[in-house]
């Protein structure tokens, strides 16, 4: 596959990027309810572990089927190995860590911050340009995100629910940095398909091992409730959801396609008012408004 254009990255949004996007929003914003349904009986590192492990072998089919190189210079796999920990294991770890002691709504909203971390960290690492209409509409959007959720942020914030902030805050961080490594594997004309697959992949080793250091059990509950979301995590969430996002960052780049993490959390609300009865507010209302207007921003500003 022919490198690609650095100067590619942060083009148009087209009807594919915007297909993308949407794709990404929905699988992505539906896994919140299936990560709550992850907690309790199995440890976080072992459900994190079963959920990338069938994503990996579902990859490696999927590599297998499209006939795409798997065979890489060792430097590569240093990248891979560095996606795997940052995108595939580690911020997963921190974030159902800081999901037991913080509300559900305070997660998506400490992740909608990646929108933010993915342009300053685009401008240190990579040079990126910070166009001022995308950062403003990033903030717009993270401020409306934690509008509506302030009933969570103002009360949930006692000593577990600072540590749980604290790790969800470097959870996102670490994402970000994922984000950056993985932008640099595709400048360079790695098969998506082929470095996904292998990233996983070391995601799934770093899981295995922490698990057996910490001791522990290697189970599954046996529930239809742990079993579907498991499933809906491993197939929608990480297999098709981490497609469309790394294919999105290839196409409009970090800080455009960190934007659908502020979008997460309204496809979590609506998932919650249908089955779970979430009572809508003044405060929630202004928020969507404020989320809506800090996409449009970020939109037109794509289309220029």
């Amino acid at each position: 596959m022919k490198p690609l254009d650095p100067g590619q990255i942060g083009s148009r949004l087209d009807e594919r990027a915007l297909a993308l996007y949407a794709a990404t929003v929905f699988l992505w914003g539906t896994s919140w309810i299936a990560l709550r349904a992850q907690l309790g009986v199995v440890a976080p590192e072992v459900s994190i572990l079963w959920r990338f492990l069938l994503a990996a072998v579902g990859m490696w089919i999927w590599v297998t089927a499209a006939r795409e190189p798997v065979t890489f210079p060792w430097r590569e796999h240093v990248r891979f190995f560095g996606t795997g920990l940052c995108l595939f294991s580690f911020n997963f770890i921190l974030f159902y860590y800081g999901g037991l002691t913080i509300p559900s709504g305070l997660l998506a909203v400490v992740f909608s911050l990646a929108s933010v971390f993915n342009l300053a960290l685009g401008a240190l690492l990579l040079g990126q340009r910070v166009e001022p209409a995308v950062a403003a509409g990033g903030l717009l959007g993270a401020c409306g995100v934690a509008l509506l959720f302030w009933p969570e942020l103002s009360t949930g914030l006692d000593g577990g629910g600072v540590w749980g902030l604290i790790l969800c805050v470097l959870g996102t961080i670490v994402f970000c940095l994922g984000n950056i490594v993985s932008t640099v594997t595709q400048r360079r004309g790695i098969p998506l398909l082929s470095a996904i697959a292998w990233s996983m992949s070391y995601g799934v080793v770093v899981l295995t091992l922490l698990s057996l250091l910490r001791g522990h059990a290697f189970i599954i509950e046996p529930t239809a409730r742990y079993v579907v979301s498991l499933v809906w995590l491993a197939i929608g969430a990480s297999i098709a959801g981490f497609a469309c996002y790394l294919t999105l960052l290839r196409r409009i780049g970090a800080a455009r396609a960190g934007y659908a993490t502020v979008l997460f959390p309204l496809v979590a609300l609506a998932v919650s008012t249908i089955f779970e009865g979430y009572r809508w507010t003044g405060l929630a209302a202004g928020g969507v408004v404020l989320v809506l207007a800090g996409n449009l921003l970020v939109l037109r500003s794509g289309r220029r």
